[in-house]
C-alpha cells in the first residue's frame, strides 16, 4: 500500500508546513491538502511544491461549483508545471451547506456537474479548443463575442484525476472516469456499499479495480493498554456524531448516508435527530465503539497492524493517515509508527 495524509493549513500554517516537510522525510508518498471553509488549496499546494522534492502533492478536494471548470484546468496545469508533474487534481461535490451557503452557488445536479467539469478540464488540459454544451456549462457563452480558445499553458493531459464521492451515482461516475477514489467513511467490512458502485462504473468503461487507486482516509492512534484505548475511543463519538448530524444539512449529509448503507441506519438516524436538535451529548451518547474502530485505525500497535491488514485485504492501494498528536513531535511520532506497519503489512 502507498501511504498519504491530507493537511488543511488555515488553522496553523507554519505548523502545517513543518509537519509535511518532517513527513517527506518519513518515507510518505503523497500530501492530499483539503479545501473546505478556510484556506484554499491551490495556493497551499504551490508553496509546499516549493517545499518538497519528492512528495506527491494533491488537492483533496477542490470543490464543484467554486470555479469554473477552465480555471480548474488552469491550476492544475500550473501546479503539476511548478512541482514537475507530482501533481494529482482531486475533486469533489462538497454539500449544499458549503456550496449554496457558502459560495451561494446552487448545488443541484452535482452528478451532472461533476461529469461535465471532468469532460472540460480534460479537453483543456490536453490543449483542445474548450467548446462545451452541456445541460450545466456551456462554453463559449451562447449569444456572446467569444469564440472557443484553447489555454496558453502547455498541454499536460496525463494530469491523474481523483474524486471524492460517496453516493452510489457518484461512485461509478468515479469508476467509469476517475484515475483515482478519494473515500472517506470506509468500513472495510461493508466495503460493497462502495465497491458495487464503483465497480459497475469501473465495468462500463471497460476497465478493472486496477485501473483505479483506491485512497481510503483513517485517524490513525495508538493506545498502550485498554484503559487508554477505551479513552481514546469515547473521545472520539462527539467527532463521529458531528459528522452523522452536522456535516451538510439537516436533510442532506452524505456521511450519514455512507454509515447508514454499510449497516448503522438506525443508529445513524437517530444521533442525526439528537444533533439536529440541539443535545450533542445525547448525540455522542448513541456513538457505539465497534462504529469509532470500524472507519478508524486507534487501537494497540498489534491492533492497527491487522487493522492494515485487513483494509489492505479489502482492496485499498493507498492509505491516508490521520495521525494524533497533541503536539507536532507527537503527530509526527505517530506518523512514523504508522508508516512503518504499513511497510510490513504490505
Amino acid at each position: 500500500m502507498r501511504t498519504a495524509t491530507t493537511v488543511e493549513a488555515s488553522r496553523n500554517w507554519r505548523e502545517t508546513l513543518e509537519f509535511v516537510v518532517e513527513a517527506e522525510k518519513l518515507g510518505l508518498d503523497v500530501c492530499w491538502v483539503a479545501e473546505a471553509w478556510g484556506s484554499d488549496a491551490p495556493s497551499v499546494l504551490g508553496f509546499l511544491a516549493a517545499r518538497t522534492e519528492r512528495l506527491l502533492l494533491g488537492s483533496g478536494i477542490i470543490q464543484l461549483g467554486t470555479r469554473t471548470p477552465v480555471a480548474i484546468a488552469q491550476a492544475a496545469l500550473t501546479l503539476a508545471e511548478i512541482s514537475e508533474n507530482r501533481f494529482f487534481l482531486g475533486l469533489g461535490a462538497s454539500g449544499p451547506q458549503v456550496i449554496e451557503g457558502l459560495h451561494g452557488v446552487p448545488f443541484a445536479r452535482p452528478l451532472t456537474r461533476m461529469r461535465e467539469t471532468v469532460e472540460i478540464v480534460r479537453s483543456a488540459m490536453a490543449g483542445e479548443k474548450v467548446a462545451h454544451d452541456g445541460s450545466v456549462f456551456t462554453i463559449p457563452l451562447p449569444g456572446g463575442e467569444g469564440r472557443p480558445m484553447r489555454l496558453s499553458s502547455t498541454p499536460n493531459p496525463d494530469i491523474p484525476i481523483y474524486m471524492a464521492t460517496m453516493s452510489p451515482k457518484l461512485l461509478e461516475l468515479t469508476g467509469e472516469l476517475a484515475d483515482g477514489w478519494l473515500g472517506t467513511s470506509f468500513v472495510p467490512e461493508g466495503s460493497d456499499a462502495y465497491f458495487t458502485h464503483l465497480d459497475a462504473g469501473l465495468a462500463k468503461a471497460g476497465r478493472e479495480r486496477k485501473d483505479i487507486d483506491v485512497c481510503e482516509g483513517a485517524e490513525v492512534a495508538f493506545a498502550a493498554d485498554e484503559d487508554e484505548l477505551a479513552t481514546m475511543v469515547g473521545a472520539r463519538k462527539k467527532e463521529l456524531a458531528f459528522s452523522l448530524g452536522g456535516m451538510g444539512s439537516a436533510t442532506t449529509n452524505f456521511y450519514n448516508n455512507a454509515y447508514s448503507r454499510q449497516g448503522w441506519a438506525d443508529v445513524a438516524e437517530q444521533v442525526r435527530e439528537r444533533w439536529q436538535g440541539g443535545d450533542r451529548d445525547g448525540a455522542a451518547g448513541l456513538v457505539t465503539d465497534e462504529m469509532v474502530l470500524a472507519t478508524t485505525l486507534i487501537g494497540t500497535e498489534d491492533m492497527v497492524r491487522t487493522r492494515l491488514g485487513v483494509w489492505r485485504d479489502a482492496g485499498v492501494d493507498t492509505v491516508r493517515l490521520y495521525p494524533a498528536g497533541e503536539t507536532l513531535d507527537a503527530k509526527l511520532t505517530t506518523l512514523g509508527r504508522a508508516l512503518d506497519l504499513v511497510k510490513e503489512v504490505s
